[in-house]
């Protein structure tokens, strides 16, 4: 791990539990508020712009949020970084809005779509691109498991028992897309420098 912050420190706990709590937060509004904030392609085409941010907090139901909430948690405990909040808003922003740019331009026979996983695949490609970049040769096992997790889901599909349990069909291609748009923004923020050498005593 990057020896920034570890899973014992609570500050790298506060973002992602915001994360979680405002996703449950819009999970008590129900149906009505998942439709008003979903990513709706003809809504989207209409101008109402914001469903690129937003769909990625609302869910399918509480079990589709709960597998969400879960897989949060185990990013601060593979990935745990004391990041400030603008650099959290801004990697919210540019994955989450970037995945869904994605969607509505490459995966047309999509309508609607909801959920953090796309999200949260980039965040952990982000976490460990930049341990994998830091010397961390575990998290190159990490980041070859989330991309053959990618193309089983492509190729194969999602476990029958994942779709019956969250109640509806998993989106691959929002996953993908979230590495990819996690990725160019490591790149753009320079996230993926070499952190310098530590100094030693004479």
């Amino acid at each position: 791990m990057i020896p920034e912050a570890s899973p014992a420190t609570p500050a790298v706990w506060l973002p992602p539990l915001l994360i979680v709590l405002v996703s449950a937060a819009l999970e008590f509004g129900g149906i009505t508020v998942s439709e008003a904030l979903r990513y709706d392609r003809t809504a989207v085409d209409g101008g109402q712009w914001w469903r690129l941010l937003t769909c990625n907090f609302v869910h399918l139901g509480w079990w589709h949020w709960l597998l969400n909430a879960l897989s949060i948690g185990l990013l601060v405990l593979l990935c745990p970084e004391r990041a400030s909040a603008s650099s959290w808003l801004g990697r919210l922003i540019v994955i989450g809005v970037g995945m869904s740019l994605c969607l509505h331009g490459f995966t047309p026979r999509l309508s609607y779509y909801v959920g953090l996983s796309g999200l949260v695949y980039g965040l952990f490609a982000l976490g460990f691109v930049r341990q994998i970049v830091a010397g961390d040769r575990f998290a190159i096992a990490c980041l070859a498991f989330i991309a053959a997790r990618i193309v089983w889901e492509l190729i194969i599909g999602a476990p029958a028992s994942e779709v019956e349990l969250i109640g509806g069909a998993v989106v691959a291609e929002s996953h993908l897309y979230g590495v990819f748009s996690a990725i160019a923004y490591g790149i753009a923020t320079g996230l993926f420098r070499r952190p310098p050498a530590a100094s030693t005593a004479p």
